[in-house]
C-alpha cells in the first residue's frame, strides 16, 4: 500500500511541474516558435543527426576490429540506438553505455572485449568534445577579440592536457613502465592496483594505434555532425544562436552535469 501511495505522490508531483512550466511564457513562447518551424532546415538536421550516429557506430567498429571482433553493422546500430533510446528517455547516458556493451557482449559471447570497447569509445569521445571546444574557444579569443572567454580557454587547455595525457599513460607501454616505477614510492603504493587495472582493459588497443587514431578522427567528424544538426536545429526556429556559439558550446554540453 504504501509503495502504491509513494508512486501515485511521484505521479502527482510530476504532473503538477509539468502543468506548471506548461503555463509559463518562457514554454509558451518556445511552443509559438514550434508553430513557425522552417522544415527545411528542421529536415536537414534530422537527416544529419541521423549520419552522425552511424558515424559514430563505425567509430566503435573501429575499436572492435582492432580487438578483433568483426560484428555486422547492422547489429552494433541496433545496440547504438538502444542505449541510445535509454540515455535520452529512461537512464543517465554512462547507463546508455551499459545497455549498449550489455546487448554486444550477449551478441558476441565476450563480455570483457564488449565492455572495454565501450569504455574505450566513451573515452575517445570525450577527448574529442574536448579537444574540438578547446580549439573553438581559442580560436574565439586569438581571432575574434572574445577576451571574456580567456578563463574559459584556459581551463579547458589543463584539462584537455590532463586527460590526454591519462589515456596515453594507459595506452603507451614506456610510460606503463615509468609509472609503475612511479606508484611504487612511498604513499603512491596504494594507487599502484588501480593505475594496474585501468592499464590492463586497454591493452588490446597498445598493439593498434592507428586504429585509435583512425576512431578518433571519426569522433572528431561526428562532433562536426552534431555542431551543423544544433546549428540547423536553432535555425529552423529562428533562435539567432551563431554558428561561432554553436562550436564553442555544443562540445562542452558532455560535461555540463559534471558542473551542476
Amino acid at each position: 500500500m504504501k509503495d502504491k501511495l509513494t508512486a501515485l505522490l511521484k505521479v502527482a508531483v510530476s504532473l503538477g511541474l509539468m502543468a506548471f512550466l506548461l503555463t509559463r511564457p518562457e514554454f509558451r513562447e518556445a511552443f509559438s516558435r514550434l508553430s513557425r518551424v522552417d522544415w527545411r532546415f528542421f529536415a536537414g538536421a534530422v537527416l544529419v543527426y541521423l549520419v552522425a550516429i552511424l558515424v559514430n557506430v563505425y567509430k566503435w567498429s573501429v575499436l572492435l576490429r582492432a580487438q578483433g571482433l568483426n560484428i555486422p553493422f547492422r547489429n552494433l546500430a541496433a545496440h547504438f540506438f538502444t542505449g541510445l533510446f535509454f540515455a535520452n528517455f529512461v537512464l543517465p547516458m554512462l547507463a546508455g553505455d551499459v545497455v549498449r556493451g550489455y546487448g554486444l557482449a550477449l551478441d558476441s559471447r565476450q563480455a570483457a572485449e564488449a565492455a572495454v570497447s565501450v569504455l574505450v569509445d566513451r573515452i575517445l569521445g570525450l577527448e574529442a568534445f574536448l579537444l574540438a571546444g578547446m580549439l573553438s574557444v581559442w580560436s574565439a579569443v586569438l581571432f575574434l577579440g572574445r577576451r571574456d572567454l580567456l578563463l574559459l580557454a584556459v581551463t579547458l587547455l589543463a584539462v584537455n592536457a590532463a586527460f590526454a595525457a591519462g589515456f596515453v599513460s594507459l595506452i603507451s607501454r614506456r610510460l606503463r613502465r615509468l609509472l609503475k616505477r612511479l606508484f611504487g614510492l612511498g604513499p603512491l603504493r596504494r594507487a599502484l592496483p588501480l593505475y594496474e587495472r585501468l592499464s590492463d582493459i586497454v591493452e588490446a588497443y597498445r598493439d593498434s594505434p592507428r586504429s585509435v587514431a583512425w576512431a578518433f578522427a571519426v569522433a572528431l567528424g561526428g562532433l562536426l555532425l552534431t555542431n551543423v544538426v544544433n546549428y540547423w536545429a536553432a535555425e529552423s526556429v529562428e533562435a539567432g544562436v551563431s554558428l561561432l556559439h554553436v562550436f564553442i558550446f555544443n562540445p562542452l554540453t558532455p560535461f555540463a552535469p559534471l558542473l551542476i
